[in-house]
């Protein structure tokens, strides 16, 4: 790599890999953060080695030596910082890019706006089943610069991309890649549906026909766009039968190739329950096939394979009342197949930080399946007018996770299940949705 001067912008998780990464390989690395009181012993510390830092703000006099800007993914490039970066006419790498550029391996790249997390573990556990020199990187909390020096030229690296990172990705080629679904999320960063979709697309942009993309048949934006792409599509099915891809028929998992049919298993012989999660297991399961992994390997992974944490996650059972952690369910659309995978009538815990989401359609599914929705954070009252124009008005405030859970506990009757699916982020109250999945959770348990 020719460039020897980087700054880094973002002090977080994401920003330490990737000034490490640098530092190992003998760049220069300049660091950028908005907060003035940043540790920066810290920061020095994680990264290995002492760093120059522009704190607050650059000007571009500061930048006139800088390379490339490696930017972390929650640093919208409408922040000012990005402004006088792109001003500069310096080039901007995500987190994932600059890793990329050191993996040794082939890459399989999943996105999506609901199954992302899900879909990336079952991916990784089959691929790293049929080669122990595989990794498991990127939105899935694990920055992928922390680990490309690791790759090996036999292995893979199995990433779960995020829309903020497919915003500043230039050269990603992955062997494999997956769009799993497209509906409304982050449009207050996105803007546009369109926007927001054609980045979702974008993790395709380098693949040829030496490559595959999987793709949700059921999303008409998918299917409609596929032939868009200059690679192999292989689509996935939860309700047509297909030619060429995996789909359900008759409650088993089918993988349809070059004119025959192989069955995978049932769906009564995994662990994940709800149409979406068959669609995720279908979605790894064409990926991993694409690769070249045996069906016998796929099918023992599939069938012992359990849910990721925070993901409609079964907490406990209480008084015959059965507890979910959905924290995960940061949007409306994860957070309707939630509500729809519930067995029982459900008391929902909902709400959070405003994402500009539009929540119509998740209160529609509330009448006959929500005997009590409680509402916390900043969309409470959003969310509460958009049940009042449905009439639904089973809904109470609550100031606090303690309180939401205790409300729940008491009006919940048997049989019934308890849902945290706030169809919200979880800033403003939380520091992350795993903080907020935990103490609901702790909260649970502690009953």
């Amino acid at each position: 790599m020719k460039e020897q001067h980087f700054l880094v912008v973002g002090a977080g998780r994401s920003g330490v890999a990737a000034a490490k990464l640098l530092l190992d390989v003998g760049k220069d690395v300049v660091v950028f953060d908005s907060n003035v009181n940043l540790d920066t012993a810290a920061f020095c510390k994680k990264a290995g080695a002492a760093v120059p830092f522009i704190l607050g703000e650059a000007e571009s006099e500061q930048l006139k030596s800088i390379d490339v800007c490696v930017v972390s993914p929650g640093v919208s490039l409408e922040t000012d910082i990005m402004k006088t970066v792109s001003a500069a006419g310096i080039p901007v790498w995500s987190e994932i890019e600059l890793a990329y550029r050191f993996d040794n391996g082939q890459v399989v790249a999943i996105t999506g706006t609901n199954g992302k997390t899900t879909t990336t573990s079952l991916t990784y556990e089959i691929v790293k089943e049929w080669n122990k020199n595989t990794l498991l990187v990127g939105n899935i909390e694990i920055p992928y610069t922390g680990l490309a020096l690791t790759s090996s030229e036999n292995g893979f690296t199995v990433a779960e991309i995020s829309s903020f990172q497919l915003e500043t990705m230039c050269t990603v080629k992955p062997r494999v890649s997956a769009v799993l679904n497209i509906t409304p999320d982050h449009l207050d960063r996105h803007k546009t549906m369109e926007n927001y979709s054609a980045l979702k697309m974008s993790i395709a942009k380098c693949q040829d026909m030496d490559d595959f993309c999987v793709l949700n048949y059921e999303d008409e934006y998918l299917r409609n766009h596929a032939n868009d792409l200059s690679c192999n599509v292989v689509f996935f099915s939860s309700g047509h039968i297909l030619d060429r891809g995996v789909y359900l028929e008759n409650n088993e998992f089918v993988i349809a190739v070059d004119g025959e049919k192989k069955v995978l298993c049932r769906t009564d012989e995994v662990n994940l329950v709800g149409t979406h999660n068959f669609e995720n297991i279908m979605a790894a399961a064409a990926m991993t096939y694409c690769l070249g992994v045996p069906i016998e390997t796929i099918r023992s992974v599939v069938k012992r394979f359990t849910a990721v944490e925070h993901r409609i996650e079964f907490v406990c059972e209480k008084n015959n009342v059965r507890y979910y952690n959905d924290s995960k369910g940061t949007n409306t659309d994860a957070a309707i197949k939630a509500i729809d995978a519930m067995t029982g009538t459900t008391l929902l815990i909902g709400g959070g930080y405003d994402k500009k989401s539009d929540f119509s359609e998740w209160v529609s599914r509330f009448p006959g399946k929500v005997r009590l929705l409680v509402l916390l954070g900043q969309t409470r009252e959003k969310i509460a007018a958009a049940c009042d124009e449905i009439g639904f008005s089973d809904y109470v405030f609550a100031e606090s996770m303690d309180e939401a859970v205790k409300l729940c506990a008491e009006n919940a009757k048997s049989g019934d299940c308890v849902l945290l699916s706030p169809a919200c982020a979880s800033w403003g109250m939380f520091k992350c949705y795993q903080e907020r999945g935990n103490i609901f959770k702790a909260l649970v348990n502690a009953l």
